[in-house]
């Protein structure tokens, strides 16, 4: 299934509507995405199922940050343990918190500490548009890509432009907003900061303190066009200061800070060709105030694709690396870590008449955990000009992080947990006032990590089944649009049969919006 998702602030569910088109050759209303096959596609070419969430979607959302933005998006659990900053969870498609990827511009954010994301600190001012991939990925993007890939691409500026806003709501909550871009045939430039304060609410039932947060964000980018070249940076940062209690109730608070950058080269070879080489850094860093603990990942990366089209194949190969520092103190103990990945992959995207096809390999070289081979294999065809069916099978993997193997209950001789996934799918599209999508996915993971009460530590113990259905029905009329989708599905530990904490069994949305003039 693919959709373009608004989930409004104040009323039930996310809401589909056609995004723009980037590219002067697409169709009227076509978006292109890069996220599901790592190259730009239409998004109507996706196999797998796509959320694009646009930057029309964003503003309209009045969310505060990433994880508002998310939680309405069917097959997406969010878990949060209070108010703004406080710690929030992924779940995706009934898996782990640390199974969900999450890149900033293709950068991977997922730090070699805590596993999980900390989208809390992303605010939705510096994000132009969010792709999110449901399903294994692993034979793409590596380690973590279990239940899916989100990927934020922050703002461009698609003319000259500048905005400013301002807030205050309860909670003596406070927030600013500056941004501003020019693009010409030559290349682009922008800048955009975003602040925002709460003193914040009890995030305990148990005790009446308030916790506040404060957060300043700041994303930079900017391009130029050399012949068949394009050379673009980008720079995204956030950090500030976190409240919350400790586990005794005491009132304690830590300073944070997360960051991506990338340089990136891309170049068109000849007709058919194209190449592009992406040099990143990443850095997530806690620092508790009334303590000296202290929580720091950092990770360089290079990462280099070329990408020939012939005949109804599109072939890609590449080459990936990272080396990643790890280091940590918590209650007087800690560790320093670090790790170097190297891989190679090979994917093939084939057209022709009523039938597509994506097959992607994957041979990773971890220094701790040694080689491993992912894939997917996934196939679409076309009944009719309405009426589409897929499958997709997947092999994924996630390595265990630094904290899984050296923090307080770690082991240093954990292997890692394997992951095998099976999607089916229906989707009927007639014109463009009809839509209807029905989804099928299964994914078993082995070897997953769990506590061990009696040895305390963690341990390749358990395993998870994973049974999941969602049907969607999407109607556009003249002016309105009306969107239904339930989502059931049973997320279960395989070892003991219990559910899986934070999973909801059941959703369903319904949304409607409509145009009032120039008004939604």
């Amino acid at each position: 299934m693919k959709t373009c998702r608004l989930p409004p602030a104040v009323i039930l569910a996310c809401l589909s509507i056609p995004a723009s088109a980037n590219a002067a050759d697409l169709a009227p209303g076509e978006t292109i995405i890069v996220t599901a096959t790592r190259t730009e596609i239409p998004l109507e070419d996706a196999i797998v199922p796509v959320t694009v969430i646009t930057r029309e979607e964003i503003e309209l959302s009045l969310a505060n940050d990433l994880a508002e933005l998310l939680r309405l998006e069917a097959g997406i659990d969010i878990g949060r343990n209070g108010g703004p900053g406080q710690a929030t969870s992924i779940f995706m498609r009934g898996t782990e918190s640390n199974h969900t990827l999450v890149l900033v511009d293709g950068v991977r954010m997922n730090p070699g500490t805590l596993g999980g994301a900390a989208i809390q600190h992303i605010s939705p001012d510096i994000i132009e548009r969010v792709e999110i991939v449901k399903g294994a990925r692993s034979a793409l993007f590596g380690t973590d890509a279990i239940g899916g890939v989100i990927n934020i691409i922050t703002r461009r500026a698609q003319d000259a432009y500048v905005e400013a806003s301002a807030g205050t709501g309860s909670f003596d909550s406070r927030s600013g907003y500056v941004s501003g871009g020019t693009k010409s045939d030559r290349g682009e430039f922008g800048v955009t900061l975003n602040w925002q304060a709460t003193d914040g609410y009890a995030p305990r039932t148990d005790s009446d303190i308030e916790r506040g947060y404060e957060n300043l964000s700041a994303n930079v980018y900017a391009s130029r066009r050399f012949g068949d070249s394009d050379v673009s940076f980008r720079h995204w940062r956030t950090g500030g200061n976190v409240e919350y209690l400790d586990f005794f109730l005491n009132p304690v608070d830590q300073d944070f800070e997360n960051s991506t950058t990338a340089l990136e080269l891309s170049s068109k070879l000849a007709d058919h060709g194209s190449s592009k080489l992406v040099l990143s850094y990443m850095e997530d860093s806690i620092t508790q105030n009334q303590a000296d603990d202290f929580v720091e990942s950092d990770r360089v990366s290079i990462d280099w694709q070329y990408s020939h089209a012939f005949k109804q194949h599109t072939l890609t190969g590449g080459l990936f690396g990272i080396g990643e520092s790890a280091s940590t103190l918590s209650f007087g103990s800690g560790f320093e870590e670090d790790t170097v990945v190297r891989a190679v992959f090979l994917q093939d995207q084939w057209s022709r008449d009523r039938h597509r096809t994506f097959v992607a390999l994957r041979f990773t070289d971890h220094e701790t955990f040694g080689n491993h081979t992912t894939w997917n294999a996934e196939y679409a065809f076309a009944i009719n000009d309405d009426w589409t069916i897929n499958a997709g099978l997947a092999h994924a993997f996630r390595a265990p992080d630094a904290t899984d193997r050296f923090g307080f209950g770690g082991n240093p001789d954990l292997a890692p947990e394997l992951a095998d996934e099976v999607q089916l799918g229906l989707h009927y599209k007639s014109g463009s006032r009809h839509r209807f999508d029905f989804e099928l996915y299964r994914n078993d993971i082995e070897d997953l990590i769990e506590f061990n009460l009696l040895t305390f530590e963690l341990e390749n113990i358990a395993a998870a089944e994973i049974r999941g259905a969602q049907v969607g029905y999407e109607y556009r009329g003249d002016g309105f649009v009306m969107r239904a989708e339930l989502l059931k599905q049973r997320a279960d530990n395989a070892v003991t049969g219990e559910r899986l904490l934070r999973r909801a069994e059941e959703v369903a949305t319904i949304s409607y919006a409509h145009d009032i003039g120039e008004h939604r």
